[in-house]
């Protein structure tokens, strides 16, 4: 081998050297051969394989090398001298030809001086290299020191044991964009399973991906706490050492708790050198070898979390920073992993799991979690740490054995704490070892081990040497507590207790390190061996300091987030800190608390109960996932069963848990709550990793009834496992395990081993892979499981071979009901408990179906499965080897005409008792006539729905138990020829509907399609819909209607029709008598529907005749014509109108946006007379002009049977009409059209022909002042008694008085009523007949101070005027005064009401003094100051001249300054004062003297009232004490004046001197039983007493038992209230007993009792009593199904019921079928009230049916019920029955959009009814807005 050297020297000195390097070499193959790999490419090495001797090979690769260049040869010479130990001669004359071999000649002329100096310079980084290695193996070899021993005995994993390999695991690298949000929490601890890899990595795997040159390689491990990182950072350096890791020249090891303590900022050099390892010659030669080899150099950063630091890098420079450059730790380890320090090398980076820093986001190239140990790995840590042992065998055992020490010890530092207390245990009792049950009471266990191995065992049990090391302890507690409340895990020996020093380092707690401040300046600092520890002894610091209190403790106690916030500086190193104070809180360590605390076990148990508590206080919060689980893991810690159990109940939700690892440690103390709570629990884990250990410990979960598993990480080896524990699970209902990577084969185990669950409801496989499912074994498995309901296949990509199976197996299979095949879903539903009858394969249901009664209805969906005309026959066998299908629905396939004729053929042989759906199957015409065919052959056909272009086909069918249940039709069914008759008779038919709809039929088919339909003689609903069959077409459809003799309804919309088929079928109206409604539409949308009456067939022995020979079934119901959107003319209507003239039985008549003009409507209306049958026409969606309107009006002179006629808003008009020639009263209502002063005249003209007029609504038009006075004018010729509404038509207050000027001077006026405000109220009525009643109302006219002056003017010539209420019209007190002095005219008895704000605020003694001011005597004071209400009734005398002289003196007595006159006055005006009612006023002394002294002995004062007014108690006093004076009284009202039983015994001397008393009001006190029992007793001795008011008091069961006994005496009572007050069903049982003896009873009054089912019955029984009672109320009593039926049924006996409220009571639906049947013997009943009754649809068709026969029912509620649309619709066909009807209350009900327009059709009407209201209906927005704009009563709103 000749090298290209040019040096003869040289060329000699290489081959000199060459053998003697080969020799050295061959002992080194592989390291050869892997730094080979970097200098030479791949190809070159190819040829090495076939060459077997190690020298020979070595050989060739030397000169492989030597070729490859001198660049390359001196790299390889360079890393050859560094990393082997070379011969010293050998490494001068290679290093000398490296780097001398390509200088020129005259270099030889150099000194040997300089030649000294450089080969200094190349020996100084191979010796600092060795110096590093040594360091190394010191620091973190096997072989340290023994000195160290005693320190080792602590660590995770002791170094003086082998080191035993981790698990770890790699994951995608996350790449997070610019300005992310993504905390590390998002990358290291939810990612999702996908990010890992399948196999778990080794060590060696970390350095081996590829990045591309010169680039910085980062690796990122996290783990959690104990798991073993820093140990593996110092297995990694060792195997550095021992030259496991030849890639690496350098490696360099930082641990951030040591970082924390530099203060200052460092140049590269220096945080190199001086904190690691100073070199001892030639520090820049090393430095500069450093910089120039950094893509061998490995930096590892151990334990980021513990960094106390922010990670602030904004100091950090942006480009590449100087080599002289100062840096933070920080920017130090930023710049080094952007590589910006140190490009090219390898940085390896642990932590916690914790929030990733911003600049590391996108520069991880390997990340990667350690898990610890696996089972594997415990074994053999075991293995090695008991190897020395004889008990190794027995300890390994115990593991074994002991599931809770196993889950622990999957976390490498507590398997090091496990071993060694077992150890510790095992030597010293050989056979009974009692190992800790927590991780906590290990760790104390672990404390006394080491202070007996250090303090030997004859010194004293635990308790002494407790005690002698207390102080030290505790010193070691309070530095563990301050350094994690200063987040320092580092203590520099100053800091630390020389005492606690001493202990805790003699007991290996902690460990001494050297801390570098710099190059020459070093300190000892100390750490405890592990973090937890330092978290224990902080936890014990708080259970034993005297120092924590309770508040102290609770504030320091939280769960610790697996989140972390974005904008935190960084992670508390709390980790553990939580737990070990759970744990400390248990019983067990209550002694051990109470020793080193020196405390009594009181003292401990308080500490710890704030803990317990605080727990089971978390439980009842919010809690993630993580969350749960360490709330879990503090409750395993307690071993409290007590806490558990009640935390599991509290946390018995569906524990959900995602994306995050569980341990078995996690999995066993999850299961520990579990276990323990009341219910049974639910565990989702969706995305979580889990380690295969975790599922053996699952099998253990007695209370869990739904396992879901959901990760593409699950395969076969994870089901194979979860089968194991499966059979454990006696308590499962729902297994899921989706989104995985199963099997088939592992599926079959898995279901056999769920076959074990005895309750096993669900089983749910969807996503995996289960490609060739063996199905029949499957299904043999899910039939003997008895519970099973559900299995889910999903997205599996079966086969469509392995569906069809699977249908087969499914029909076949006993207990299965239904099977979902679409397109990926595929679902087997089953029955439950499986039946009796096997299973059977080859008999088909036709050669058995008289020995097999089906039991179950099965359902076969097998949609979107690529079926095809190939599979007809497979399918056809498959469906009749079922006798019991329910559905099947085949939709979206490919079957086509063939394939589905060839089922049709079938279907007689197929037992399909709902439904068959055939659609998007390809179908054509030919294949739409096939399926037609098939319903003259199936007689169990009820429904055809078929479209062409929607590609719909789907057949109805009813089954066998529906057809032997179809009511037999009403009408008797007579047939012409008989054999037919005998046919027919032998086999019923079904009624058949056809729905050929969308499928471009033209009238030429129609021959075809009648030809098939004349088969059909069933059918019942044909609708032929959206097709093109024109005129033509419908034409002959109407010759063919004679074949369908059964035929109800028929629809032809959007079929293209002309006017001239609206005129032909006008005429089939009257041709075709059966018909019921023909609704008929041109518009944009075409509607042709004809729905016929049910009809009789005559029986005949001819043939039947060409036209129908049947009779409608009732002739009074009438029939209906509406036409819409077809624009007619005036030619076409008349042609229109004698077309229907000539129909008979026609009521109403439609006509809806038809464009009719003027002249149109002018001939509609003329053809009235004529229509003698009509009820109603109605012109809607047609704009009227002012000549129309009147035109519209004037028709009550045309036709005499109009008795009302309205138009809205001069675009809809309805004509009603009565069934008689001539009506008693006739309404004319314009509403909003526009009307004014030009049209009124005509108008008035128009209404002065009709002598019988009862209303006239003229609100909301444009009247104005103008048109006022003009129909005054006309008002005055009106001869009639009438009602006219001109609310809303601009009127202001000069219109208001010039309508009392007309009400003043006009005789016919008796009524008017004005108002100014939003709505605008005006109303007078007119009378014909001496009427001796003249009332005038003014409300919120704004009037000012001229129109009350004129006002008063006019009210002086008012002199007949009976009744004056005025409200909120500014009148001032002054201007009341000139008001009531305005009214002394009058001749008739006056009562006058005031309303202002002014009467509130005025005193009682001033509002008397107002009303003594007029002129006349008072008969009635009223003052309501809740009303703001003063009204007075006043008897004017004739001698008017005495009178005003007596005012005059009036004036001069104030009441303030005279008493004594003015209660003379008082006495004489108010001499025949006989109703005196005060409310809400304050009674002072002087107010309540005047109303004792004077009022109250009044000789006339028949009713007084004081309600809800305020006065002292001596007043109250006062004022009972003087109702003994009231001898003439009849009406005693003290309500709302919380009377009490003690004010009782005074009451009842007052009542005592009131023989004629007839009412008594004392609701809404606080009456109890004793003073209820006291009232009673004066209420004997009343005989006159008509009602008694006793309602919302407190009077219970003795109070009520007895007045019960008092009433049996009491033959007059009418009324009486007890509405809300406390009595029990055994009062209420009295009560109804002695109400049976009140024969006059007419008012019953018991809500809000709670009396419940007993009492209603017990009323029941004496209602037969009551013949004479009009109203009953019992609202809320508890009423139930039993009382609700049996107090309906005798509710028929009270004939004379005016209003019934059974509101809110669970009646029950057999009540209401009760109710319905008495109602018709209600003829006098106004007001029902069923609200929050839970009335339904199926009892609104009963009580419809019951309303409709109530003839003066005025108001229905039934609100907040569960009505819907069914039962709207019920109640909408009742309305036109209840005629006198005012208002419905349907709100808060379940009524859509069917029903509230259903609603709108028939309020149309009804002209009577004021309000349907519909509040909070489910109603769409839209649709309510529109109908309320057709017809203002329909109200949607709350108000």
């Amino acid at each position: 081998m000749q090298p290209p050297f040019q040096s003869d020297d040289l060329h000699l000195d290489v081959v000199s050297a060459h053998s003697q390097l080969v020799e050295f070499l061959s002992h080194r193959p592989v390291w050869l051969l892997t730094t080979s790999q970097r200098f030479l490419p791949g190809v070159a090495l190819n040829g090495l394989d076939g060459i077997t001797n190690h020298k020979e090979k070595v050989s060739v690769l030397l000169g492989l090398l030597e070729e490859a260049g001198s660049a390359t040869w001196e790299q390889f010479v360079q890393c050859l001298c560094m990393e082997c130990d070379l011969p010293l001669d050998l490494e001068t004359q290679l290093m000398s030809s490296a780097r001398e071999g390509f200088a020129r000649y005259h270099y030889h002329s150099s000194s040997m001086h300089e030649k000294d100096v450089k080969q200094q310079q190349l020996d100084a980084p191979k010796k600092y290299r060795h110096l590093l290695m040594d360091s190394v193996r010191q620091r973190y070899g096997s072989w340290r020191a023994a000195g160290a021993a005693v320190q080792e005995q602590m660590q995770p994993l002791a170094v003086n044991q082998a080191f035993v390999n981790l698990v770890i695991r790699q994951r995608k690298t996350p790449r997070l964009k610019e300005g992310t949000e993504k905390s590390w929490e998002d990358v290291a601890g939810a990612c999702k399973p996908e990010e890992y890899v399948d196999t778990a990595m080794k060590v060696s795997d970390l350095f081996c991906s590829v990045v591309p040159s010169g680039t910085t390689k980062v690796i990122f491990l996290f783990g959690k706490p104990g798991a073993g990182k820093t140990m593996l950072m110092h297995s990694i350096c060792q195997k550095w050492v021992e030259g496991d890791l030849p890639q690496f020249l350098f490696t360099f090891l930082f641990e951030f708790r040591q970082l924390n303590l530099l203060k200052r900022k460092l140049t590269l050099k220096e945080l190199l050198f001086d904190l690691f390892l100073q070199t001892e010659d030639s520090p820049e030669a090393v430095f500069q070898y450093l910089l120039e080899n950094t893509c061998r150099t490995l930096v590892i950063f151990d334990g980021l979390d513990e960094f106390a630091a922010n990670m602030d890098v904004s100091g950090s420079s942006a480009g590449r920073p100087t080599l002289t450059s100062c840096m933070s730790i920080s920017e130090f380890f930023a710049d080094v992993c952007h590589g910006k320090l140190l490009p090219g090398c390898t940085v390896l980076v642990t932590s916690r799991p914790m929030r990733l820093p911003d600049f590391l986001a996108n520069t991880v190239n390997l990340l990667a979690e350690i898990w610890g140990f696996d089972h594997e790995k415990i074994m053999e840590y075991a293995s090695h740490y008991f190897h020395q042992h004889s008990f190794k065998e027995q300890a390994i055992a115990h593991l074994k054995n002991n599931i809770k020490l196993l889950s622990m010890c999957h976390i490498p530092a507590l398997c090091c704490v496990v071993c060694n207390c077992l150890e510790y245990l095992l030597l010293k009792h050989q056979t009974n070892v009692e190992l800790p049950q927590t991780m906590t009471q290990f760790y104390i266990k672990m404390l006394l081990i080491f202070i007996n191995k250090q303090q030997g065992e004859h010194e004293g049990g635990e308790e002494t040497k407790l005690h002698c090391n207390r102080k030290a302890i505790l010193g070691l507690c309070d530095l563990a507590m301050k350094g994690l409340e200063d987040k320092k895990i580092v203590f520099y020996a100053g800091e630390i207790p020389e005492h606690v020093k001493e202990f805790a380092s003699l007991h290996g707690l902690l460990t001494a390190f050297e801390v570098k401040i710099s190059g020459t300046y070093s300190e000892v600092g100390y750490a405890f061996v592990h973090l937890s520890l330092q978290e224990f002894f902080a936890a014990l610091c708080l259970m034993v300091s005297k120092r924590v209190d309770r508040n102290y403790l609770r504030k320091k106690f939280f769960l610790k987030s697996k989140w972390t916030l974005k904008n935190k500086a960084k992670t508390e190193i709390m980790e553990s800190f939580h737990i070990f104070l759970s744990g400390l809180s248990s019983k067990e360590c209550r002694t051990f608390l109470t020793l080193l605390a020196e405390q009594d076990e009181a003292w401990v148990q308080d500490k710890q109960d704030v803990i317990l508590q605080f727990l089971k206080k978390l439980a009842a919060t919010n809690l993630t996932g993580p969350k749960v689980i360490e709330l879990c893991h503090c409750t395993f810690e307690t071993q409290d069963l007590k806490v558990a159990q009640h935390i599991g109940s509290l946390l018995n939700f569906k524990y959900k848990f995602k994306n995050f690892r569980l341990t078995p440690l996690d999995m066993l103390a999850l299961l520990f709550v579990t276990n323990l709570g009341q219910g049974l629990a639910c565990l989702d884990f969706t995305g979580c990793l889990m380690d295969i250990d975790c599922l053996e410990i699952l099998a253990s979960c007695k209370n869990v009834e739904h396992l879901s598993f959901c990760s593409r990480r699950y395969g076969d080896v994870f089901a194979a496992a979860l089968s194991k524990s499966l059979q454990g699970m006696a308590s499962l209902k729902t297994l899921e395990l989706t989104s995985g990577s199963i099997t088939a084969t592992r599926i079959i185990d898995l279901v056999q081993a769920s076959s074990h669950c005895p309750q096993l409801e669900e089983i749910n496989l969807q996503d995996n892979r289960i490609r060739n499912l063996q199905v029949k074994r499957a299904m043999d498995l899910f039939s003997r499981m008895e519970k099973l309901k559900k299995i889910d296949l999903s997205n599996n990509n079966l086969s469509l071979g392995a569906v069809l199976t699977l249908a087969k197996e499914v029909i076949t299979c006993q207990n299965a009901t239904e099977l979902l095949v679409r397109k990926d879903t595929v679902i087997v539903y089953f029955s439950g408990p499986s039946g009796k009858v096997p299973r059977s394969l080859d008999l088909r249901w036709e050669e058995n179906k008289e020995y097999i009664t089906p039991t179950r209805q099965v359902k076969l969906c097998l949609q979107g499965c690529s079926l095809s005309s190939q599979h007809a026959k497979e399918i056809v066998a498959i469906l009749q080897s079922c006798p019991c299908l329910s559905e099947v629905d085949l939709s979206g396939n490919k079957l086509g005409d063939e394939g589905c004729s060839c089922l049709l053929e079938s279907l007689p042989w197929i037992s399909i008792s709902k439904q068959l759906d055939l659609s998007q199957n390809c179908l054509s015409v030919n294949g739409i006539c096939s399926l037609l065919k098939s319903v003259s052959t199936c007689q169990k056909m009820m429904d055809v729905q078929l479209s062409l272009c929607h590609e719909t086909a789907v057949l109805r069918f009813i089954g066998d138990r529906e057809s032997s249940s179809i009511p037999p039709r009403e009408e008797a069914e007579c047939f012409v020829d008989d054999q037919q008759y005998g046919e027919e008779n032998q086999t019923p038919t079904t009624p058949q509907k056809i729905r050929l709809t969308d499928s471009r039929f033209q009238a030429s088919d129609l021959e075809k399609l009648c030809a098939i339909l004349k088969e059909c003689s069933s059918i019942s609903e044909l609708d032929l819909s959206n097709n093109y069959l024109g005129d033509a077409g419908l034409l002959q459809l109407f010759q063919f209607l004679p074949n369908l003799r059964r035929l109800s309804s028929l629809k032809l919309n959007g079929n293209h029709i002309s006017l001239n088929s609206v005129f032909f079928l006008a005429q089939s109206l009257s041709a075709l008598e059966d018909i019921k409604i023909m609704d008929l539409s041109l518009g944009h949308r075409q509607v042709v529907h004809v729905a016929f009456w049910d009809r009789i067939r005559v029986t005949s022995t001819s043939r039947w005749r060409s036209d129908f020979l049947m009779q409608p079934k009732h002739d009074t119901q009438g029939r209906c014509f509406r036409l819409r959107d077809c624009r007619m003319g005036s030619e076409d209507v008349t042609r229109l109108c004698q077309t229907l003239a000539l129909c008979p039985q026609l009521t109403q008549i439609d006509l809806c946006g038809n464009s009719l003009c003027d002249q149109s409507i002018e001939r509609l209306l003329s053809f009235l007379p004529y229509l003698c049958h009509l009820k109603l026409l109605s012109i809607r969606n047609n704009t009227f002009s002012p000549c129309c309107v009147v035109l519209l009006i004037n028709s009550i002179n045309l036709c005499e049977r109009i008795r009302m006629a309205e138009v809205r808003s001069s675009e809809n008009a309805f004509l009603h009409l009565g069934a008689t020639m001539r009506s008693q009263k006739t309404s004319c209502r314009l509403t909003d059209c526009a009307i004014g002063q030009g049209q009124i005249d005509e108008l008035c003209k128009v209404l002065e022909q009709h002598g019988r007029l009862a209303e006239v609504d003229l609100s909301r038009n444009q009247l104005g002042l103008e048109g006022l006075r003009c129909l005054l004018d006309h008002l005055h010729q009106v001869p009639f008694t009438c009602s006219f509404n001109l609310s809303r038509n601009r009127i202001s207050q000069d219109g208001v008085l010039h309508l009392i000027n007309a009400f003043a001077t006009s005789g016919n006026t008796t009524e008017v009523q004005a108002s100014l405000c939003p709505k605008a109220t005006l109303l007078i009525k007119l009378t014909s007949r001496d009427d001796p009643r003249k009332i005038l109302r003014l409300t919120e006219c704004k009037f000012q101070p001229e129109h009350l002056e004129k006002l008063c003017l006019l009210l002086e010539k008012c002199t007949g005027l009976t009744e004056y209420i005025s409200s909120y019209n500014n009148v001032t007190v002054q201007a009341a005064e000139r008001l009531l002095h305005s009214l002394r005219k009058n001749l008739c008895p006056l009562k006058i009401s005031i309303e202002e704000p002014w009467v509130h605020k005025e005193s009682v003694m001033n509002l008397v003094y107002l009303a003594v001011q007029t002129c006349g005597n008072i008969t009635e004071i009223t003052i309501c100051k809740d009303k703001n209400l003063f009204q007075l009734g006043v008897r004017f005398p004739h001698y008017l001249e005495k009178v005003e002289s007596d005012v005059s003196r009036l004036n001069l007595c104030k009441p303030e300054i005279q008493h004594a006159g003015f209660y003379q006055r008082v006495r004489e005006n108010c001499a025949p004062l006989q109703e005196l009612r005060w409310s809400h006023v304050e009674l002072h002394n002087d107010e309540a003297e005047m109303l004792v002294r004077v009022l109250l002995p009044l000789p006339e004062l028949k009713k007084f009232g004081l309600t809800s007014s305020s006065i002292m108690p001596a007043g109250m006093d006062y004022l009972i004490l003087g109702l003994q004076n009231c001898q003439a009284i009849e009406e005693l009202n003290l309500g709302h004046m919380k009377l009490g039983s003690a004010a009782v015994p005074k009451l009842v001397l007052g009542l005592r001197e009131m023989p004629s008393l007839k009412r008594l009001i004392l609701n809404h006190n606080c009456i109890g039983d004793d003073g209820c029992c006291i009232l009673t007793e004066a209420l004997r001795n009343m005989h006159y007493m008509e009602e008694i008011n006793l309602s919302h008091n407190k009077i219970g069961d003795l109070g009520l038992t007895t007045l019960a006994a008092v009433l049996l005496e009491m033959e007059n009572l009418k009324r009486i209230n007890l509405s809300g007050n406390i009595p029990s069903s055994a009062g209420g049982a009295k009560l109804m007993e002695a109400l049976a003896y009140c024969k006059r009873m007419e008012e019953l009054l018991l809500s809000q009792n709670g009396f419940g089912s007993r009492t209603a019955v017990k009323l029941a029984c004496c209602l037969p009593h009551m013949t004479n009672l009009k109203v009953l109320h019992l609202q809320n009593n508890n009423i139930g199904p039993e009382g609700g039926m049996e107090l309906a049924r005798a509710l028929v006996v009270c004939g004379l019921l005016e209003e019934i409220s059974l509101s809110e009571n669970d009646l029950g639906q057999g009540s209401f079928y009760a109710l319905s049947e008495g109602l018709p013997c209600f003829e006098h009943l106004r007001k029902i009230d069923l609200k929050l009754c839970g009335v339904t649809d199926d009892a609104s068709k009963s009580l419809s049916h019951g309303f409709r026969q109530c003839p003066s029912v005025e108001e229905i509620i039934l609100s907040w019920n569960a009505l819907g649309d069914g039962g709207a619709q019920e109640l909408a066909s009742a309305l036109a029955g209840m005629e006198k009807l005012k208002l419905l209350d349907l709100e808060k009900n379940r009524i859509g959009a069917c029903g509230a327009t259903k609603l709108a059709e028939e309020l149309v009407k009804c002209p009577e009814i004021q309000f349907i209201r519909l509040w909070d209906n489910p109603v769409p927005r839209g649709l309510a807005e529109n109908l309320t704009s057709q017809d203002p009563r329909l109200c949607f709103s709350f108000y």
